[in-house]
């Protein structure tokens, strides 16, 4: 369970329960209706109360905003995986490369699978910040729809940025900027993405680490979340990454060269920063230090 408690203060002295549950504990409208049918889901000083009562100073309200019937329906497959920083509201797991997140995967293991056997198929798992099976490194992931609601409108804001480390084929210029071209899907292409004019918003911005023989180490910020958007940006600028055969990469890697290496995020319920880094895998080290003498990385 997660229960969200709070003392009323005297400025919130005469303000209705509903009021407080949306603009104190951030519960959407949908949320509070679903809270509120649950036994004991919302109470005031330990018992039931309509959303429409009057609170008063030294009040203690409390929520019940777990997930009614939190459940992983993924197969539990045995695998530790690698949970960098965890609390009652969510994770950040260091995914390795080759790892999908949902999906059966033809079997093998998932990031969802691998929690059903971590967790437990009764805890929630409700990903935010997803990466593509082929990137390593950092993503998140809420423990509640609730969580996840409040992470997912924190995400592409300051209060929860992503950073990472990329290796592009070619020399990139200038030193630093941001590509900003809309991305749309290719329907006849599967899971293929393109610069398009009809596509959605996007912006990535980028400082070059480090430029030597043909390759840019790169560290990237996107500041929207689209599918492939590192990937297809730096390919529509004519530099694909390293591994990146879809597009137009070669077979340096055997995956795109392309690492979540950074995540900073204000926990949404406790205000908590949370600031942590994963180090670059194997084979991205083995590629960065047979191709760049810089001390960048």
């Amino acid at each position: 369970m997660r229960v969200l408690k709070l003392t009323v203060g005297p400025d919130a002295d005469g303000r209705t329960v509903k009021n407080l549950l949306g603009t104190v504990f951030h519960m959407a409208p949908s949320l509070i209706s679903r809270v509120k049918l649950r036994e004991g889901g919302i109470t005031l000083n330990g018992l039931p109360v309509h959303t429409d009562a009057y609170v008063r100073t030294g009040d203690v309200l409390a929520a019940d905003v777990s997930d009614i019937s939190p459940q992983n329906p993924a197969r539990p497959i045995p695998y530790d995986l690698d949970i960098v920083y965890e609390d009652e509201d969510l994770a950040i797991i260091n995914k390795p490369a080759g790892m999908a997140v949902h999906g059966t995967d033809g079997g093998g293991v998932t990031v969802a699978s691998a929690l059903s056997y971590m967790w437990g198929q009764n805890a929630a798992f409700h990903p935010v910040s997803r990466l593509d099976k082929g990137t390593s490194g950092l993503m998140t992931a809420a423990k509640s729809a609730y969580a996840h609601d409040r992470l997912r409108r924190l995400l592409h804001t300051p209060q929860f940025t992503r950073r990472y480390i990329a290796i592009a084929r070619g020399e990139v210029y200038p030193d630093a900027g941001s590509i900003e071209l809309p991305i749309g899907a290719q329907p006849v292409e599967g899971t293929r993405r393109a610069v398009c004019g009809d596509g959605l918003p996007c912006r990535t911005d980028y400082s070059v680490l480090c430029r030597e023989n043909g390759y840019t180490l790169l560290r990237v910020t996107p500041l929207t979340g689209r599918t492939h958007q590192i990937r297809v940006h730096f390919a529509a600028l004519g530099h694909p990454l390293a591994g990146d055969v879809m597009y137009g990469g070669g077979q340096e890697l055997s995956r795109p060269a392309l690492h979540s290496e950074h995540i900073c995020l204000i926990q949404p319920v406790t205000g908590r920063v949370i600031d942590v880094s994963a180090p670059l895998p194997p084979d991205m080290v083995e590629l960065s230090r047979s191709t760049f003498r810089c001390k960048n990385l």
